[in-house]
């Protein structure tokens, strides 16, 4: 007798990196129906691709959408109401359809604008790159139009992911990943763009080697070496990440500004504020996300040896608390949303602020050590920058800019990788654990 994985067709719209994961994993998984299709202008490459592999390769997203049964959209955000719109009409009488952006509200009204209303809606988004384990990682599942039958048949079909799954409305979920995601990306970001703007590879200076500036190098060099849009419409198409953007931009000139005045008592009162709001409500046993130094430091990419490194002002992290402060947001309530990225952001984030000496060296660097007040003022310009790219709504301005800083560090990529491929598995192994 036949099972379900033997006759449940399988589709996905999309062969980019996101729908290829899901293509194999979901075939890896035994389901015997797997197919998937991409731009018309690339059927004959992407056929090529799979010649030898059970998933089947269809012209374009009407085959996918009149056989299917279960439909993944695996496209870009700023491209998912026209694709929808093409190829939604014909989807397949009782078909389930899901998509894979990171932003849910546009995704959700274009299923709700063109898809006939005898289909189901249950969307989803695996909070995490095509190269990390699925294992134990956020999977979100979002129920919009769907009958109990048809959700249960989804987490079936999603369980081979190993994944966490949690259910959220799509407003539920484009406000945690704008709590958790676009403000980190938009640190990120920027420091990449300071470095390239001052001409400075991190792992050569000695206030950016070590510990957790290691983690930072990583990721950094870890986003860059992906594809632009994966963030731009995360970042652009939620209005409630641009909020935050915005705010994260505030806290950085904010606080720029109290220590080039070396406004110490001001500085400091806005930094505890941070501190309590965020952090205090901890309780002594609680397990911090990362280890120490001596364990950061085997994920370097500088061969600098430790008595040469330098204090920093880690004036990215000090903002971000800020910025959670000033918006009323805790972090904490997240992590079971929690993308490999954010973990290690908060796990730093901690790291520095629940460390009395670390953060009064930290304090003392701010506020005295002017030899790194270029490097600040320059994260400042970018950190702005970013911020006023993502308010005008430029998908253009995204794209160059981080194309532009992308090509100064894209040498390194595949060190950095490696490295950040550790760290993550490193974190991602305390969570399963």
């Amino acid at each position: 007798m036949s099972s379900e994985k033997d006759t449940v067709q399988l589709g996905i719209i999309g062969a980019g990196l996101m729908g290829r994961f899901y293509a194999q994993r979901l075939s890896d998984a035994g389901w015997k129906q797997v197919y998937l299709c991409d731009l018309p202008e690339k059927y004959e490459d992407l056929c090529n691709d799979y010649k030898d592999s059970p998933i089947q390769v269809l012209k374009d997203g009407f085959h996918i959408a009149r056989q299917c049964d279960w439909i993944m959209y695996a496209v870009e955000a700023e491209h998912v109401d026209a694709v929808v719109a093409k190829y939604g009409p014909a989807t397949k009488i009782g078909a389930i359809v899901a998509g894979q952006t990171s932003v849910k509200l546009p995704e959700i009204q274009a299923f709700r604008k063109h898809l006939p209303d005898d289909v189901h809606i249950v969307s989803c988004h695996s909070m995490h790159g095509p190269g990390v384990n699925p294992k134990g990682q956020p999977l979100v599942v979002v129920r919009e139009r769907a009958t109990d039958e048809k959700l249960a048949l989804v987490l079936r079909i999603l369980a081979c992911f190993e994944s966490n799954m949690v259910q959220l409305s799509a407003e539920e979920h484009d406000r945690i990943t704008a709590d958790t995601q676009a403000v980190t990306h938009a640190a990120f970001l920027s420091m990449g763009s300071a470095w390239k703007a001052n001409n400075q590879f991190p792992w050569l200076v000695p206030h950016f080697v070590g510990g957790i500036e290691n983690v930072k190098v990583n990721v950094a060099m870890r986003i860059y070496s992906n594809k632009w849009h994966v963030y731009a419409g995360l970042a652009i198409m939620n209005p409630v990440a641009k909020i935050q953007i915005a705010q994260y931009a505030r806290s950085v000139a904010d606080l720029f500004k109290l220590m080039i005045q070396e406004k110490e008592h001001e500085f400091r009162q806005r930094i505890q504020a941070g501190r309590d709001y965020v952090f205090g409500g901890l309780q002594k046993d609680h397990i911090p996300i990362l280890l120490s130094d001596e364990i950061l430091d085997e994920y370097s990419l500088s061969k600098m040896p430790r008595e040469e490194r330098q204090p920093n002002s880690h004036l990215s992290l000090l903002a971000m608390v800020d910025c959670w402060y000033t918006l009323g947001l805790n972090p904490y309530e997240h992590m079971v949303c929690q993308t490999p990225l954010f973990r290690l952001w908060m796990g730093i984030t901690e790291y520095l602020f629940r460390n009395d000496n670390m953060l009064e060296e930290t304090i003392q660097a701010a506020l005295h050590r002017k030899e790194i007040r270029s490097d600040d003022m320059e994260f400042v310009t970018c950190a702005r920058g970013w911020a006023e790219c993502v308010e005008l709504g430029s998908m253009h301005a995204y794209e160059r800019r981080f194309n532009g800083t992308a090509a100064f560090f894209q040498d390194r990529f595949t060190e950095s990788n490696v490295l950040g491929n550790k760290m993550i598995a490193m974190i991602s192994k305390k969570i399963v654990d």
